[in-house]
């Protein structure tokens, strides 16, 4: 599975443009901060405008915080996120409940 750069450079971007109505209908914009060696700071934009962009953009309605460990494991079992979250490896500030809706965007 992919990296955390890759995801965010090349995947992510890909499968919101692959379907841009499904991305808009998120409407909501995620900050992702990703620590740890290969890892980094990107915007999720699911609103008007559907894309990623890498750095902090300021209007994240939702944040995740998490290690390049558990991107990797998140990444190649979408189903732990709800485990990895309860056991404190992913922090969700901001609104939580549209985390819910990445999967379908994303996942």
């Amino acid at each position: 599975m992919p990296d955390a750069q890759t995801s965010f450079t090349q995947n992510i971007p890909k499968s919101i443009e692959s379907d841009l109505d499904k991305a808009r209908a998120v409407d909501a914009v995620f900050l992702f901060r990703v620590n740890g060696d290969g890892g980094g700071v990107w915007t999720v934009n699911m609103k008007d405008d559907p894309g990623v962009s890498e750095g902090d953009s300021g209007n994240a309605e939702c944040t995740i915080e998490l290690s390049t460990d558990d991107w990797k494991a998140m990444s190649e079992k979408p189903a732990s996120a709800m485990q990895l979250f309860l056991q404190g490896k992913i922090k969700v500030t901001g609104n939580a409940l549209l985390a819910t809706k990445l999967q379908s965007v994303i996942g």
